[in-house]
């Protein structure tokens, strides 16, 4: 590889655009994401029991969603089109199926955590790889 030639070998997964956020957006993501598993927890245990959710914690569930979701797009600039922000598409359409009564409800919330766990545990190079 030349000295100015930029881009990664061949062998290395291609990764979106990266962007800098500040260290304190960094603490808030690990403090909303650890609220962002607790209201997860509940949700899907409500659904694996057959249970309705309780609603302050749905609400937990899907605002502390959002923030991750805002707070990781701060650095990974193509999240739309990298393996996390896929996975968090399907996921939400599975959770949306599963509302929606599209197929059996403890099945597809249970997907979607499955789902959810692969994409956000995954190695960085291949959570963050480019699919398109």
């Amino acid at each position: 590889m030349r000295e100015n030639d930029r881009r990664p070998p061949a062998t290395t997964p291609r990764q979106g655009r990266i962007g800098s956020r500040p260290f304190a957006v960094v603490i808030l993501a690990v403090i909303v994401r650890a609220l962002h598993q607790i209201g997860a927890a509940v949700f899907l245990a409500a659904y694996l029991l057959d249970l309705s959710p309780p609603s302050p914690f749905t609400i937990l569930a899907i605002a502390s969603g959002a923030v991750l979701i805002v707070t990781e797009w701060m650095r990974h600039r193509q999240l739309y089109r990298e393996m996390s922000g896929i996975s968090t598409l399907v996921k939400l359409g599975l959770l949306g199926m599963a509302y929606h009564g599209f197929g059996p409800e403890a099945v597809l919330v249970a997907a979607a955590f499955f789902l959810a766990s692969i994409g956000s545990h995954a190695p960085k190079p291949y959570r963050h790889r480019l699919l398109f």
